[in-house]
């Protein structure tokens, strides 16, 4: 696993091993990435990695926020409440030096905290496959404040995801087994 754009373009990530495999993290794969950050990239949805505030749900081993802040995001907020998850995300976090950008935050991506600060407008949402969880996070992030109007929302699941009250779609796309739901945030929702 490595990061595909950017800045640290080729830099190699730590990855679960061995004796981690009871943790369950399933890293987006590079090729996943790299389509994914080729379509917020492509200015159909204008530009919304560069410089902004990255809201990663369910960061796993933190390649998603890295591959965002690689590519311009100004900072991130990993979301990740397993042991291994947070380990490899300061690892990585360590590796691509962005120590001053990003963070970890360790809760349950499902039972987020109001936010105290300002709002996101980017979020990366890669929850375990088929358990809802997803749906859960997405609904605690809006109901805390955590995104900001006009927010975008990349969902990454096994299949094709609906909105949630508060949120348009506004794509759909299908990688192998890994479907993406690009979702818009309400103005009106963010802001109640």
């Amino acid at each position: 696993m490595r990061i595909v754009g950017g800045a640290n373009r080729g830099l190699t990530l730590a990855e679960v091993g061995e004796g981690d495999a009871a943790a369950h993290l399933r890293p987006t794969s590079d090729r996943v990435r790299e389509a994914v950050f080729n379509l917020l990239e492509g200015g159909r949805f204008g530009d919304p990695v560069a410089g902004a505030r990255v809201l990663d749900l369910f960061a796993g081993t933190g390649a998603l926020s890295l591959e965002a802040l690689s590519r311009g995001a100004m900072e991130a907020v990993l979301v990740e409440d397993g042991r291994v998850g947070q380990r490899l995300i300061r690892e990585n976090v360590a590796r691509a030096k962005r120590e001053g950008q990003a963070r970890v935050l360790a809760t349950d991506a499902t039972k987020l905290p109001a936010n105290a600060g300002e709002a996101f407008k980017l979020c990366f949402l890669d929850p375990p496959y088929g358990r809802g969880l997803g749906t859960k996070a997405l609904a605690s992030a809006l109901a805390g404040r955590w995104l900001a109007p006009g927010a975008l929302v990349v969902w990454e699941e096994a299949g094709p995801m609906m909105p949630l009250p508060g949120t348009g779609l506004l794509d759909r796309r299908s990688y192998g087994g890994t479907a993406v739901t690009l979702l818009r945030v309400d103005q009106a929702q963010a802001r109640s």
